[in-house]
């Protein structure tokens, strides 16, 4: 019988929640021996958006990428970390582009089994609904989604893992 779940990705935005997820993505990688993947998503889109309208100027935009790569790296170094102190090998990735569209992507180009997701933050109005890149991405990606809630249990799950 092959193993279900093989490859685990987890999306890092930098939240507390995708922290937490990385962090339960690391249990269960440990716990079914799969494979770790951690993916952080520049939102060169949203970059965009704000030169469009004008709240930075196209000068700005250069400067305010350097500091979404750098991000991205410290981000996705935080994770590695976590997953060295439990003896998880993960293997990270950045993508730049629209965030639902790059998950997608990614997780269909690596073959991911499962994608680890945080919690997903309160919609105050229809347009953050439509807008939310990380739902978008939950509902478009071929394979199952796991919404990673509770940070205390997490917590306590990472803590206790050898």
């Amino acid at each position: 019988m092959t193993r279900a779940i093989r490859k685990i990705m987890v999306y890092v935005d930098g939240s507390e929640q995708s922290i937490s997820a990385a962090q339960y993505a690391i249990v269960l990688a440990k716990s079914l021996g799969a494979e770790l993947l951690a993916l952080y998503v520049v939102d060169t889109r949203a970059l965009a958006e704000l030169v469009r309208s004008r709240i930075f100027l196209e000068s700005e935009q250069d400067e305010y990428r350097h500091d979404l790569d750098g991000d991205a790296e410290r981000y996705l170094n935080h994770v590695r970390e976590l997953a060295r102190q439990k003896g998880v090998a993960v293997s990270t990735h950045t993508s730049s582009g629209a965030v639902h569209v790059e998950i997608k992507a990614k997780t269909a180009e690596l073959g991911v089994d499962l994608l680890v997701i945080g919690e997903l933050s309160q919609i105050r109005s229809r347009r953050e609904e439509l807008y939310n890149e990380t739902e978008r991405a939950m509902r478009g990606v071929a394979c199952p989604v796991l919404i990673a809630k509770g940070e205390d249990a997490i917590w306590d799950l990472y803590e206790a893992l050898e």
